[in-house]
């Protein structure tokens, strides 16, 4: 999925005097503070991090309550989605206007009717509300459902994504893998059988007037060139 990175930052962490004698506790804790929410210093959401403490001698940072700085290395797994960006995300709610969807369980996204494309029609089955394919049956998205959609626009502060699905690769994902898995068949079976046809063409190949074929190793003139010599 877009918009997940990797980074490797370093870091200065302000850790109170009375937590001098537990920095590695005081050091994690501070960092779970930033999880799951966007920062500014991270330019993302920090998602899950991984720490080394560079220097075990803290410096005192000056101010009018004295914290220790404590420098370390990090690296952090950031979420920071874009417009334009193919996010994954599991349907939590379906109504004839927009689909409700929550991305890696935490960021929420919507998707308006104007931003569904035409081929999709709300529909109620077995007293389940469902969105149906017209054009292919078995693309059905419903309460559960992971779709991939386009980002098209979001709110950092609040983490709220407004999604589209009118490109022809969003949509549920076990379709579109599904049906990706399908062609790539069709395509690999497709060229198997143009190679053996150039393998059949190969072996009955025309030399002029006359035919050689090299599939039983023997070379035999066609009759157009055996009437001509009789003559």
């Amino acid at each position: 999925m877009e918009g997940l990175k990797v980074s490797d930052a370093n870091l200065v962490v302000c850790v109170h005097p009375s937590k001098g004698h537990r920095v590695s506790e005081a050091v994690l804790r501070e960092l779970s503070s930033h999880l799951f929410q966007f920062s500014e210093i991270f330019d993302g959401v920090l998602l899950a991090y991984d720490v080394n403490i560079v220097e075990k001698n803290a410096k005192i940072l000056p101010g009018i309550h004295p914290y220790f700085g404590v420098r370390l290395k990090a690296k952090l797994l950031l979420f920071s989605p874009e417009p334009n960006m193919l996010l994954e995300a599991r349907v939590v709610k379906l109504t004839p206007e927009s689909i409700h969807v929550i991305v890696l369980g935490f960021a929420s996204a919507v998707i308006i009717d104007e931003d569904i494309r035409e081929e999709f029609d709300y529909r109620t089955k077995n007293g389940k509300e469902v969105y149906c394919s017209k054009v292919h049956r078995r693309h059905v998205i419903k309460v559960g459902t992971m779709i991939r959609f386009l980002v098209k626009s979001l709110d950092k502060e609040v983490l709220h994504i407004c999604g589209s699905l009118k490109p022809s690769n969003t949509g549920s994902i076990h379709w579109l893998d599904k049906d990706f898995e399908e062609i790539s068949l069709i395509d690999r079976s497709g060229t198997k059988r143009e190679r053996e046809n150039e393998m059949k063409m190969q072996e009955h190949t025309v030399v002029g007037e006359e035919e050689i074929s090299l599939g039983n190793g023997q070379i035999k003139k066609s009759k157009k060139r055996r009437l001509i010599e009789e003559s």
